[in-house]
């Protein structure tokens, strides 16, 4: 008895369960395509039968050498690998592929770490019987809740392929429209930056030289050049001030955007900026359009839709605006009636969504207003740059031109006196 007592108190070893091996594939399928890819095996035989069964004909099967891979992504994937792998994935479903060795072929292609740390975790989920939407839902920094609704009414309806060539659309038109304005504020952006540092150089080293060269010749300096040295002064004697205040600000601003109540100003004050502001208030109508009228169009229900649609506002005004609407439609009413209350919106945008409610063809209808605010777009980013532009250049001159005039001024009084 004490034999057994002593051996049942004895702990347990632990067992340490034995890593399974990944194995590099490549084959050649039915349809005379060669593939490849990674699998997941106790050994090589293992991995020839479960070819065979998805009709793959291997060709070559070698165990995957040991590799450190660090993920530098923190689970951000580039628009473009999310694309290829959105059309691909499309083209695979509408051959007829199942899901999993589309996922397990995108998953040996991909390249981006982090991207395919993505799929083969996503691959995992639906093989031991989850769906793909919810699979998406593990990665939500990869596939965003857009992506993650229009994939759950693909899967539900039937038309994932469908689904997903929509999806691939939408991403590169966003892209597109992103681009051109981000595009548009590099110019400017350069300019600022050069101006500012040119300025500080000027004072902090250019300055205290001239001034040292006039003190020598003796006399009183003029009011241009005066100013420029008690500025040079003031930057030299407070120059460690300056660099704390400015990190200060930049750490308060950030601080105030990641507020509710901060965000909704700043967004707001931005809506009212009399350049910035028409180019923002025109792209977020685009994205407005283009998004809520690809998922009614994929049957998405319309108050699904509109939360969705909000959440990818870009603006925290509109999306106020976009959530008062969905409120609305909740009691019953039509889109375009809350939607002319927020005056968030332009009018004709209201009017066209009042037709295409009136009409049924609501996704159509969406889609025009979205084409033609991408034209309007480019129409209002071309009007920014041409407006920022002689203002960037004419402080740019200005800075330098002034300085030079001040700096010149007391040596041309210097040469009079001399004559």
């Amino acid at each position: 008895m004490a034999t057994a007592a002593a051996a049942e108190a004895k702990p347990k070893a632990k067992v340490k369960k034995a890593k399974v091996p990944v194995w590099q594939w490549k084959g050649v399928g039915k349809d005379g395509v060669e593939r490849q890819g990674e699998m997941e095996a106790s050994d090589s035989e293992s991995v020839n039968n479960r070819l065979r069964q998805m009709g793959v004909n291997p060709t070559k099967v070698k165990k995957k050498p040991l590799e450190i891979n660090i993920d530098l992504s923190f689970g951000r994937v580039p628009r473009k690998s999310l694309i290829v792998f959105t059309r691909q994935l499309a083209t695979m479903i509408d051959a007829g592929l199942p899901l999993v060795q589309c996922l397990d072929i995108l998953h040996g292609q991909q390249d981006h770490p982090g991207f395919k740390k993505a799929i083969g975790d996503i691959k995992a989920r639906v093989e031991s019987g989850s769906t793909f939407a919810d699979a998406l839902k593990e990665h939500p920094r990869v596939f965003d809740e857009l992506y993650r609704e229009l994939v759950a009414a693909g899967e539900v309806g039937g038309i994932l392929d469908t689904i997903l060539n929509r999806l691939v659309v939408y991403i590169e038109k966003a892209a597109k429209l992103a681009s051109k304005v981000k595009g548009a504020m590099v110019y400017p952006s350069i300019v600022l930056v050069v101006g500012v540092g040119v300025t500080v150089i000027l004072m902090l080293f250019v300055t205290p030289v001239f001034e040292k060269m006039f003190k020598d010749f003796g006399g009183t300096l003029p009011g241009p050049t005066q100013v420029v040295v008690d500025l040079s002064h003031f930057m030299v004697n407070n120059v460690v001030k300056m660099i704390v205040g400015i990190i200060v600000f930049i750490v308060g601003f950030s601080a105030a955007l990641r507020t509710e109540r901060g965000t909704r100003i700043w967004h707001t004050i931005v809506l009212r900026m009399p350049i910035v502001g028409n180019v923002v208030r025109k792209t977020a109508v685009a994205r407005f359009t283009r998004t809520l009228g690809t998922m009614i169009s994929s049957g998405v229900p319309i108050m699904d839709a509109l939360n969705v649609v909000a959440k990818t506002a870009g603006n925290r005004v509109v999306e106020d605006a976009i959530l008062h609407v969905r409120t609305k439609v909740g009691e019953g009413k039509t889109i375009a009636q809350p939607l002319a209350e927020t005056k968030v919106f332009p009018s004709m945008v209201v009017q066209m969504i009042g037709v295409g409610e009136a009409t049924g063809a609501m996704d159509q209808m969406l889609s025009k207003i979205a084409d033609f605010y991408d034209e309007e777009v480019d129409a209002a980013v071309a009007a920014m740059t041409a407006a920022i532009e002689p203002l960037m250049m004419v402080f740019l001159g200005g800075v330098v031109g002034g300085f030079l005039i001040a700096m010149y001024l007391p040596i041309f009084t210097i040469a009079s006196a001399i004559k």
